[in-house]
C-alpha cells in the first residue's frame, strides 16, 4: 500500500517550513520570557508582601465578601431557587375619571379697608365689631360742623345766584339790561351750583359708609379719635411695643367666598380642554382635617400666566357661605373634577418598580411563568391605582412579592390571577392628583 500511495513532495516542503517557523517563534518567545523572568526581583516582592501582609489580607477578605454578596443578591438563573410566590393582576382597559387634588386657602371675594379722606374727629361709631353690614350702611360719623357750615353757605350763594338769573331773564325780555348781563348771571349761577356740589361732596366725607355687603372686623377707632387722610389711622402704645392700624375697620365679603389654589402647569392643557365653552369646572372643598363637611363650588378663573418659581398656575373657585362657616385664611383641601381618561390601562400603584433607569413592571410570561422587566410611563396616579402606558391589555403584572425578583426568575401565583376590586369598579369620586415629577 505504501508503494501505491501518491507522492506529494511539495506538501512535505510546506510542512517542513511550517515546523521551522514555529521553532523560531517559540525560541524567540521563550528567550523573551527568560529575559523578563531574570529581571524580576523576587526578594523585593517578597519583602513588600511581608510589609503589607495585613493590608493584602484585608483586601482579599473584602473581595471575597463582595463576590459572595453579589452572588447572593444577583444569583445566576441556574443557581436560583424554586419558583417565587407572587400575586398578580390581569391588566384591563377602563375609563377613569380624572380629578386633581390640591391644597389652597380661603380668600374673601371682596375686602375693603375703610379709611378717612379728611382729617377730623370721630364723633360716633355706628356699628359693632363683627356686625353684618349692607352696602351703604353708615359706619362712622366725623365732626361735620365746619363742612356743614361751608355747604350751607355754598348752597345759599347758589340759591341767590339762581334768583338773580331768573330776574335777569325777565329784565332782558323787557330790554332793561343787555344780553351780556344775562350771560354773566348764568355763569354766576353755574359757578355757585358747582361750589355747592363740591361743598356737599366735602361734607359727605364725614359720613363713612360701607361700600360692600360683608362683615365688619376689629374697629380701630373710637369716639374722640383723631383720624387723618393717610395710611396710618391710629397708634396704640403698650409697655412693650407701639402698634399702628392702617384702617378704621375692614369690611370682608363672606358670601359668596372664594378659594384659591394652584395646579401644576402640566395639567393646564387638560383643564382647558375639559372647560368646554368656558363652562366652570366643579370643585369640592373641605376645611382643615374635617373632610365630612364638603362645600361645592365652581372654578370661575384660571390665571393667564404660570408662576415660574413653583411651576404652577393659580385658580379661584367661588363657594356659597350662607352660614358663615368659611373664613378668609383657612386651609382648604380641593378636589377638582377635570375630565375622564377613556380606555386606559389601570394597575395597582404598588406594581410599579422604580429604579435609577425609570419605572418598570414585572410581566409574567404565559409560556414558562418567568418574569421580564417592562419599562412603563405613569400617566396618572391616585388612591393606590396608576394609569400607565407601555403594556398591552391582558398582560399579567406582578403586584406583591416582587422584592426579590430578577429578570428571568420563575414565579408561581399565590392565588388565582384576577382583577382586584379597585380595578373592577373605579371609585365614583374619581382619582386625581397627577404624578409628581
Amino acid at each position: 500500500m505504501a508503494e501505491n500511495a501518491p507522492k506529494t513532495p511539495w506538501l512535505s516542503k510546506v510542512a517542513t517550513s511550517l515546523v521551522q517557523a514555529i521553532q523560531k517563534v517559540s525560541a524567540g518567545l521563550l528567550s523573551k520570557i527568560a529575559q523578563l523572568w531574570s529581571k524580576i526581583d523576587f526578594a523585593s516582592i517578597w519583602a513588600f508582601i511581608l510589609r503589607r501582609k495585613w493590608w493584602l489580607l484585608a483586601l482579599a477578605v473584602i473581595l471575597f465578601a463582595a463576590d459572595k454578596a453579589y452572588d447572593h443578591f444577583n444569583p445566576p438563573a441556574s443557581k436560583k431557587g424554586g419558583p417565587q410566590t407572587v400575586s398578580s393582576v390581569i391588566v384591563e382597559r377602563k375609563d377613569v375619571p380624572f380629578v386633581i387634588e390640591a391644597t389652597g386657602t380661603i380668600v374673601a371675594a371682596s375686602i375693603v379697608d375703610v379709611r378717612p379722606q379728611i382729617t377730623s374727629i370721630v364723633t360716633k361709631v355706628n356699628i359693632t365689631e363683627g356686625q353684618i353690614v349692607k352696602k351703604g350702611d353708615l359706619l362712622f360719623t366725623l365732626d361735620d360742623r365746619t363742612d356743614k357750615a361751608n355747604f350751607d353757605r355754598a348752597q345759599a350763594l347758589a340759591n341767590d345766584a339762581q334768583r338773580q338769573l331768573a330776574r335777569a331773564k325777565e329784565l332782558v325780555a323787557k330790554n332793561f339790561i343787555s344780553k351780556a348781563g344775562l350771560d354773566t348771571a348764568e355763569a354766576n349761577a353755574a359757578s355757585t351750583r358747582a361750589a355747592a356740589r363740591a361743598a356737599e361732596v366735602q361734607l359727605s366725607y364725614n359720613y363713612l359708609r360701607s361700600p360692600i355687603d360683608g362683615r365688619a372686623g376689629i374697629i380701630n377707632v373710637f369716639p374722640g379719635s383723631l383720624v387723618q387722610a393717610s395710611n396710618i389711622v391710629v397708634s396704640s402704645t403698650s409697655s412693650t411695643a407701639t402698634s399702628t392700624s392702617g384702617a378704621m375697620v375692614t369690611i370682608t365679603q363672606l358670601d359668596p367666598i372664594n378659594v384659591q389654589f394652584t395646579v401644576p402647569e402640566r395639567d393646564i392643557p387638560l383643564l382647558l380642554k375639559s372647560r368646554k365653552n368656558d363652562a366652570p369646572l366643579p370643585v369640592s372643598v373641605s376645611i382643615g382635617n374635617i373632610e365630612t363637611a364638603q362645600y361645592p363650588g365652581l372654578v370661575y378663573v384660571i390665571d393667564n400666566q404660570v408662576d415660574p418659581v413653583i411651576g404652577a398656575v393659580r385658580l379661584k373657585a367661588r363657594l356659597e357661605n350662607k352660614n358663615g362657616a368659611l373664613i378668609p385664611g383657612q386651609f382648604a383641601r380641593i378636589k377638582l373634577e377635570a375630565s375622564t381618561l377613556s380606555n386606559v390601562m389601570l394597575i395597582p400603584s404598588q406594581a410599579v418598580v422604580i429604579n435609577p433607569k425609570g419605572r418598570f413592571v414585572y410581566l409574567v410570561e404565559k409560556d414558562d411563568d418567568k418574569v421580564v422587566m417592562k419599562p412603563v410611563k405613569v400617566l396618572y396616579e391616585y388612591q393606590g391605582n396608576a394609569v400607565i402606558d407601555g403594556i398591552d391589555a391582558g398582560s399579567r403584572v406582578v403586584v406583591e412579592g416582587k422584592q426579590n425578583l430578577r429578570p428571568g426568575s420563575k414565579v408561581r401565583e399565590a392565588k388565582p390571577a384576577n382583577t382586584p376590586k379597585a380595578l373592577a369598579k373605579p371609585a365614583p369620586t374619581a382619582p386625581a392628583a397627577p404624578e409628581k415629577k
